[in-house]
């Protein structure tokens, strides 16, 4: 079976129809068709449902995707060794990550990777669910994901730093003795915060405050819950990553009386971990964290 079969199958996934895959691809619909139709005989079993809207993939078809994920992997991994060997530095890099690190890491990221690895292609992918991107990078669909531990999947695992937790209040809130956030001064408010961020780290501040669930409420994003505690809807729970960018906003920061951080890891596919690309990336992340927090890297 060769693995053009592989690269239409994984194609068709991506765009959900066989035109934008044949597009992608550079070839003619019916090439798309005849590989999938041949992928099946060999398999001996359907791999999508067609529809008059695209495609969908069968349980069958669901459960082999990882798997031909993991074949494509592979073969990227050899292509890489292979260059790296001829002193070529090609490849992809394909990355997946949550708002903030978006906004104030990966542009000076991606920037020092392209100015040291001009020809390796890199693209990325915004999520705002932690356990989206453990399990893109756990079928392959992508190399490296940021994340907060504790993490589901096993997966190699790369802790960078410990993020502290803050409290938003709307600008004329001030606490009781003006500096931090205590017990006192949230009892009978409402929170603003994202349902992962609750799942995770914030749900041990809130619990430590007692506060109870319906009063919280959800945002879809940083920014939203900024928008939300600036119009005096409630107070906000942003860790200190997410509150670089609020020059402008109508909003106070402060501190809890006692300490709540998250802990930022990178996560890599076990294949790709191995990947040439891989390697180059998580050296150019783990040089710029040690340089922007010399004293809080934890790897």
């Amino acid at each position: 079976m060769s693995t053009f079969s592989y690269e239409v199958f994984h194609a068709v996934v991506s765009h959900k129809t066989f035109y934008q895959a044949a597009v992608a691809l550079n070839v003619t619909p019916s090439a798309v068709s005849h590989s999938i139709n041949q992928l099946e005989t060999e398999l001996g079993f359907p791999v999508f449902i067609r529809n008059r809207t695209g495609v969908e993939l069968t349980s069958d078809g669901a459960r082999i995707l990882p798997l031909i994920q993991q074949i494509l992997n592979t073969e990227e991994q050899l292509r890489q060794e292979a260059a790296s060997i001829n002193g070529l530095n090609t490849g992809s890099i394909r990355l997946a990550a949550f708002s903030s690190v978006c906004i104030n890491w990966l542009p000076p990221i991606i920037q020092d990777f392209k100015k040291r690895y001009p020809k390796i292609e890199i693209s990325l992918v915004q999520k705002s669910n932690f356990n989206q991107i453990a399990n893109q990078v756990k079928v392959g669909s992508v190399d490296l994901g940021f994340t907060a531990l504790p993490l589901n999947e096993k997966l190699p695992v790369k802790p960078l730093i410990k993020d502290r937790i803050y409290c938003l209040t709307p600008k004329d809130f001030v606490p009781k003795n003006k500096t931090y956030i205590t017990a006192e001064d949230v009892a009978g408010e409402n929170f603003i915060l994202q349902q992962t961020d609750y799942d995770k780290d914030t749900k041990r501040a809130l619990d430590q405050y007692a506060v109870r669930p319906n009063a919280i409420r959800y945002s879809i994003d940083d920014q939203s819950i900024v928008a939300m505690v600036e119009s005096g809807l409630g107070m906000g729970i942003l860790p200190e990553l997410a509150l670089q960018n609020l020059s402008g906003t109508h909003v106070n920061v402060y501190p809890f009386d006692q300490d709540f951080f998250r802990t930022i890891a990178l996560i890599t596919n076990k294949v790709q971990v191995k990947a040439p690309s891989t390697r180059k990336m998580i050296q150019v992340i783990t040089d710029y964290i040690q340089t922007r927090y010399p004293k809080n890297l934890l790897a």
